[in-house]
């Protein structure tokens, strides 16, 4: 098929099913199928092309896209048309990636519930009257419903992976870059897909590294397994699910342990770098605009506003003490896997989880704890589909591996899709 063919067919299907649960946020149809003509001419020239030619993409609305709207969610920037592409909308042009729209995502991306005063809330497509999760919300739907073949998203405390769990897809958390300091490195730009060989082949494309083979034999591999993270309460319906998907490792040959790292140092860490990034991101736009910010974020400046040179220290220091500490227990295991998500997919309208179990949550972010954990320890992780709760909402299970071991995370989601089968699409 020809790239016009391909992304018209995209359009087809955003035009017939976008309506329905507010996926993209903006289009550009005409500028895309511009493209996609001219990405069908230097093939015909015999150029050479990149990995992801003619492929359609949206990007979440928090990176630039020059001359297309970029609003990050708030009214502050809702005209906002950039002259630049940012870096990862600049890198995966030049891979042959054909820009048609914006997913939508919450305010500057803060919270996993994707809603916005600009756009409103994007739709679980497997419930319309259930949050798709966040902040990559829109990328997330976009692939459940088939509006793209791939998407990416950013994730600081879960907004890849969380979304991705909520909607029946793939959400890969990199490594972090090995520069800077540990708040610039909390949130990582990543990709989605529908498998993970497709999320593979974006990672290839966004770092620019060639691809290693997917296929691996996993037996004997030791992996480590809980559903109870120190205290972390998750809701009994995720539980049962990626219990049963255990069996599924065994039945590839993995040694599957009852063990998990000790995390609970991860809490503050993230706390600090978190509100140490808020300041760094988007203290001088909120100082000039606070009754057009939502609350939770005005509380995130807060607290980083209250911040010491020492606290933050303090807390680079305990987190380099929680590697190593993880790094040993990652010694005796390959790979760590634990829920994605402590609940499934909730009202829409419920701006965020108030309690699990009968624990009332004390912050917004209180119910991502087995998402922000993992990225305060800047390990690869990945959120796989596994199963549905009874009234037939997705569940994840998040592979978590070594320091640095993408691919490896990679290849064993890739060998657990082939062990679970085929997913169930929603139906819309």
């Amino acid at each position: 098929m020809s790239a016009r063919e391909v992304v018209a067919a995209f359009l087809s299907r955003i035009a017939e099913i976008n309506p329905k649960v507010n996926a993209i946020v903006t289009l550009a149809a005409d500028r895309a199928l511009d493209a996609a003509r001219a990405a069908d001419a230097r093939l015909a020239k015999g150029e050479a092309v990149g990995p992801l030619h003619g492929l359609p993409i949206a990007h979440k609305d928090l990176q630039a896209t020059a001359g297309i709207r970029t609003t990050f969610g708030s009214p502050i920037f809702r005209d906002h048309v950039p002259a630049e592409n940012s870096p990862l909308v600049a890198r995966l042009k030049q891979a042959g990636a054909i820009v048609v729209g914006k997913t939508n995502t919450p305010e500057f991306g803060a919270g996993s519930q994707t809603f916005n005063p600009v756009f409103g809330a994007t739709l679980n497509p497997y419930d319309i009257t259930k949050t798709c999760g966040g902040s990559s919300g829109g990328a997330a739907v976009a692939l459940a419903c088939g509006m793209l073949p791939i998407a990416d998203g950013t994730d600081m405390g879960g907004s890849l992976r969380n979304p991705a769990a909520f909607c029946g897809v793939v959400g890969m958390r990199p490594s972090p870059p090995v520069d800077g300091a540990a708040w610039e490195t909390l949130s990582v730009d990543g990709p989605m897909a529908r498998s993970a060989a497709d999320v593979a082949l974006l990672l290839g494309a966004l770092t620019g590294r060639p691809l290693p083979d997917l296929e691996r034999h996993f037996r004997g591999v030791r992996i480590a397994w809980t559903t109870e993270l120190h205290g972390v309460p998750f809701d009994s319906r995720v539980v049962e699910v990626v219990a049963r998907a255990r069996s599924s490792f065994e039945s590839m040959g993995c040694v599957v342990d009852e063990a998990a790292p000790d995390l609970n140092a991860a809490d503050g860490i993230f706390r600090t770098l978190r509100a140490k990034a808020f300041i760094e991101k988007h203290a001088a736009t909120v100082a000039q605009h606070r009754s057009l910010v939502k609350t939770t974020i005005l509380e995130e400046i807060a607290v980083g506003e209250k911040l010491t040179s020492m606290d933050v220290t303090v807390a680079e220091q305990e987190r380099a003490a929680l590697r190593s500490r993880v790094a040993s227990f990652m010694n005796r295991y390959e790979f760590f896997v634990l829920p994605t998500t402590q609940v499934p997919p909730f009202d829409v309208a419920l701006p965020y989880v108030t309690e699990i179990n009968g624990v009332a949550m004390g912050s917004y972010i209180d119910w991502m704890k087995s998402c922000y954990y993992v990225s305060a320890i800047g390990h690869p992780a990945v959120s796989v589909p596994c199963g549905f709760t009874a009234d037939g909402l997705p569940v994840g299970l998040q592979i978590v591996g070594r320091a640095g071991d993408d691919w490896g995370v990679l290849q064993l989601a890739h060998a657990y899709e082939q062990a679970r089968g085929e997913y169930a699409r929603p139906a819309l």
